[in-house]
């Protein structure tokens, strides 16, 4: 197993894991600059207020995701798989 290909195996890991979680964060940042300008314009300055609607975003998008996110972990998963009497040479 060479180095360029540990490399590689890392890189596409990485870029997975980018792809899975960028949707859920892009999501998060969202409601919290939406909750951020509520909260600067009505002068309520409460803490907690930006974690429930995040919470409830978040857990929408994972039930509307989760299908596509699970067939992408599993497809990277089996490539792995299927690769390692490439890998072993």
């Amino acid at each position: 197993m060479s180095q360029d290909l540990v490399i590689q195996i890392f890189r596409d890991f990485l870029k997975s894991t980018l792809v899975l979680m960028s949707p859920l964060l892009v999501a998060s940042i969202v409601v919290g600059l939406i909750v951020s300008i509520f909260q600067a314009a009505t002068q309520i300055h409460e803490m907690t207020l930006v974690f429930v609607p995040k919470i409830l975003v978040i857990s929408v998008c994972l039930i509307v995701l989760f299908p596509w996110m699970m067939n992408f972990a599993i497809s990277f998963t089996v490539n792995i798989i299927s690769n390692i009497p490439l890998y072993v040479r």
